[in-house]
């Protein structure tokens, strides 16, 4: 009732922040050690552990003693724990990294007691759409959450709707999770200030107790809180303390008649500080390296691996989700502190690399060591273009790739290598210190075929796979031990390397398959492909037969696509000023513009009939700087070539384009323009299980201009445009929805301003951040452009995102060179249109045994049905804790109808 209030003693941990992590867990133990020595000394008093594992993972490091305390305050109702691993930024991690954070969250708190079944999601900057389903087939039917929920909202709890039609009852923290704080600034005025919070908010409460959240960030609460409360409570406003579970469960009614459906990202209540999408890119791109990793390196584990590394790949899940954090992948710490997330996004990478290649290793031991296997990570077949090191053809000859069905296919030479790796003269009696460099058969990375000993001279032959028969290290000293003795004075070592070249190689390749070849010399070049039309390039052109490239004057591209959509203008750069800090945009008072390049230069690089490739490369004048009162950019600026790779391939029908520069300016904004042939009023973008639209406007109302800058993941849509993504990406529609625009880099240096033009209050300290101005970097993105009149369904952008964002796994054979190549070989198989698969991984279960656990979304508005073939007789449809729901018998693969933007997870064995 309104006459009384909850209070929810908590914390908000944040891992790393302002401090880097360590820093933080020492003031974590602290804490954490006087909540059990409170919640022991009073019964009444109930803790909630603000949602994450994380910081009771990080206290029993430390603290292992006190597990058994831990375990107790679960079981007696008094501490509240899970169900996350980590509190994360949605929209910076994937969709699966969401479902594998709750996992691990859940069965961490399991261990423990159990998981408070709450979907508490505090202090993101934003909430993605699918949220809601994900939370529900968790079985989870409660979230509570402040920032991003819309002004509709007028009460304190909502439903939240998923695009699937999925719903959870949503506690609305409209005053943030610290809104008790004020109320017991003076322990003894805690009933009259109560009872003013609640005749200020009572319009927000209606009939239900108000909610007080007695906590704030990186402090325990006060021990003598439950005194204080017991104090103050009174028969006119009674007074309960419990945790975030029980207030939720048992204090409030569950009918809600508020429904909001989709992503939250308005800045009406909290400010969501749309910033932290583009500053630090560095730590975007490591965060997408890693999460595509440990895909690539779970799905080879599963299908074609006998060796079970779970470890290691839990290891890596651990690390990618640490970094999920939202202070982490964020960028809005101190350097050391981003250093340390992006060391560990490296780490997780390195791991999962590490079990993804072993996996490899294991089919590679069946294809002859002159020949290559390939991989496709993706559960569809595809054609891809593989790079790989062979023997140069001699000169009049061509090279041709042989599949194991015996067919030829098109190789594409694109580059040779010299043949003389060193030329040394030296004294006979210095021979000795050349043979210390050979390692068994190795010698600058090759093996020995032969080598030729005569008076005076020392040639070394090697090759990647020796002709020649066994080589004896012994043997060689002994010769060249003889020899120099026999012929003092100067030696002449030539080491020389056949001759070598890098083939582009086009390979069928089955769904989730392998594929193998060899390449060979050959009197005449293979027939191109008739499946499709060669690439070819001319100075200022780039053609496939699917999408077309012109080179304009000034450097940017006009992209026709296969429907005649021409999009004019694409890749126009714009520089301007940022006086912001990282967690907000905010451009000068008096910007400057940068957009026309001061020089262009078009050099033809490939031409095809594979690939085709032109670099461009423009520079441009950028200020160097913002003036002393931050206003105003730079009179002084430096010259920067940007350049600019534009590349087609056989059979795709898109164009991709590498950007490149070493940044040499600071407090700047770099971006990516493709403008439309008709304005748009809403865009479209992917990421995390969902494609959400958005308008050309944000809701305001809060401290925080609502400037329209939106997320993306795998790709953005506008009218005719459609740009896949290599890794999570700001945009914006500029221009009166004419224009797309990317951020390439943000360039600042602080965490946070004091005085911000676009938002009222600091989102942190004004801490100096140098290194998130990039100064000296190298800054590389990754796009590719599909101009399609149909829009994002139209062009199949699900499906050609994830061609774009997976390459194909290559490995060398390992068994005798020569031998017959294995036929190709197909993994789990899924056909359906706008179906994304995003896990593919080996699970046990006590009772099955081993089984493939396959996890699809259908990204359509309509659903989808997806058919699902490989070696398998029976699949068990799971939840997203793995927990089974019912199981039915396969004869002939298996049929799925989903429903409008439905994940599903089974289990195949």
């Amino acid at each position: 009732m309104q006459n009384s209030a909850v209070f929810v003693p908590h914390f908000h941990w944040d891992r790393e922040w302002y401090e880097p992590f360590q820093v933080f867990r020492h003031r974590l133990v602290a804490a954490l050690d006087t909540v059990l020595e409170t919640a022991e000394a009073n019964p009444d008093f109930r803790f909630t552990v603000d949602g994450q594992m994380a910081a009771i993972e990080d206290y029993l490091e430390m603290r292992p003693e006190n597990r058994d305390r831990v375990v107790a305050l679960v079981a007696g109702g008094q501490l509240a724990i899970g169900p996350w691993l980590i509190l994360l930024d949605e929209f910076l991690c994937s969709g699966e990294t969401i479902v594998r954070n709750l996992q691990m969250g859940w069965a961490a708190a399991a261990d423990l007691g159990g998981s408070m079944p709450i979907g508490y999601l505090p202090d993101m900057f934003g909430h993605v759409a699918q949220m809601p389903q994900i939370l529900t087939r968790a079985g989870i039917e409660h979230a509570a959450l402040w920032r991003g929920v819309p002004g509709s909202v007028d009460g304190h709890a909502f439903r939240w709707r998923a695009p699937d039609g999925s719903e959870v009852r949503t506690e609305f923290l409209f005053d943030g999770y610290d809104n008790g704080l004020d109320v017991l600034l003076v322990p003894d005025q805690i009933g009259r200030a109560l009872g003013e919070y609640a005749e200020m908010t009572a319009e927000r409460w209606g009939e239900d107790p108000v909610l007080a959240m007695a906590g704030t960030d990186h402090n325990a609460p006060d021990p003598h809180l439950v005194t204080w409360l017991r104090r103050a409570s009174s028969d006119e406003r009674a007074i309960t303390i419990a945790t975030l579970d029980e207030y939720i469960r048992e204090h409030v009614r569950d009918e809600v008649s508020a429904v909001v459906t989709g992503e939250l990202r308005s800045h009406v209540r909290g400010n969501i500080l749309p910033g932290v999408l583009s500053v630090r890119l560095a730590l975007k791109q490591r965060m997408a390296v890693a999460e595509r990793t440990i895909d690539h390196a779970e799905r080879m584990n599963a299908l074609w691996s006998q060796r079970d590394d779970s470890p290691f790949l839990s290891l890596a899940w651990h690390k990618i989700i640490e970094s999920s954090a939202h202070d982490s992948v964020v960028g809005s710490g101190t350097d050391e502190t981003c250093d340390q997330v992006e060391a560990r996004l490296a780490e997780a990478a390195h791991t999962a690399r590490a079990v993804r290649d072993a996996a490899l290793a294991e089919p590679a031991a069946l294809v002859p060591s002159d020949g290559y296997l390939v991989a496709n990570p993706l559960p569809f077949p595809r054609t891809a273009l593989v790079e790989v090191d062979v023997v140069a053809p001699p000169e009049g000859t061509a090279l041709v790739a042989t599949a194991a069905d015996g067919s030829a296919h098109a190789v594409q030479l694109i580059s040779t290598a010299p043949t003389v790796l060193s030329d040394e003269r030296m004294d006979a009696s210095q021979l000795e210190r050349v043979l210390r460099r050979i390692h068994r058969r190795e010698l600058f990375g090759r093996l020995i075929d032969h080598y030729e000993l005569t008076p005076g001279s020392l040639v070394f032959h090697l090759a990647e796979v020796p002709a020649d028969g066994p080589f004896d290290l012994l043997i060689l000293r002994r010769e060249v031990a003889a020899a120099a003795a026999a012929h003092p004075g100067e030696w002449r070592v030539l080491t020389l390397e056949e001759a070598r070249a890098t083939a582009l190689v086009a390979v069928d390749v089955p769904g989730s398959g392998l594929a193998s070849f060899r390449v060979e010399p050959s009197d005449r070049p293979a027939a191109p492909s008739t499946a499709f039309a060669p690439a070819t390039a001319t100075a200022r052109a780039l053609s496939n037969g699917l999408v077309e490239v012109a080179i304009a004057a000034d450097g940017t591209l006009d992209v026709t696509g296969a429907d005649g959509t021409e999009l004019h203008g694409v890749g126009r750069l714009v520089d301007g000023g940022d006086r912001g800090d990282s967690y907000n945009y905010a451009p000068p008072a008096r910007d400057v513009l940068v957009s026309e390049p001061t020089e262009v230069a078009v050099e033809l690089l490939e031409n095809g009939p594979l690939r085709s490739r032109t670099r461009v490369t423009r520079v441009y004048e950028w200020p160097t700087t913002l003036s002393s009162e931050r206003d105003l950019r730079s009179g002084r600026t430096v010259p920067t070539p940007v350049e600019t790779l534009v590349e087609v391939r056989a059979g795709e029908p898109f164009v991709r384009i590498f950007t490149s520069f070493v940044n040499q300016s600071a407090d700047h904004r770099l971006r990516f323009h493709v403008p439309l042939p008709e304005p748009a009023a809403v865009s479209a973008s992917a990421g995390q299980f969902a494609v959400t639209e958005r308008g050309l406007t944000a809701e305001g109302g809060w401290g925080e201009y609502p400037i329209p800058t939106f997320p993306a993941s795998s790709f953005v849509s506008a009218g005719a445009a459609n740009v896949l993504l290599d890794h999570a990406t700001e945009y914006e529609l500029v221009g009166d929805g004419s224009e797309l625009a990317l951020t390439l880099l943000r360039a600042i240096g602080s965490i946070s301003v004091n005085i911000h033009p676009l938002r009222d209050e600091p989102a942190a300290s004004e801490i100096p951040t140098p290194g998130a101005q990039d100064l000296g970097v190298r800054i590389e993105n990754r796009l590719a452009v599909v101009p399609a009149a149909a829009g994002w369904q139209g062009a199949h952008a699900v499906a050609l995102a994830e061609d774009f964002r997976n390459d194909v796994l290559v490995a060398r054979g390992t068994a005798p060179a020569a031998g017959q190549l294995p036929p190709d070989t197909t993994g789990v198989q899924v056909d359906g249109a706008d179906i994304l698969v995003s896990s593919i991984r080996r699970v046990a279960d006590d009772d099955r045994g081993a089984g493939t656990e396959v996890r699809l979304t259908a990204m359509s508005d309509t659903g989808s049905t997806a058919r699902v073939t490989g070696a398998f007789t029976e699949a068990t449809t799971v939840d997203l804790l793995g927990r089974p729901l019912s199981t039915v018998p396969v004869t002939d693969g298996l049929e799925l109808a989903l429903g409008p933007w439905e994940i599903r997870t089974f289990v195949v064995r």
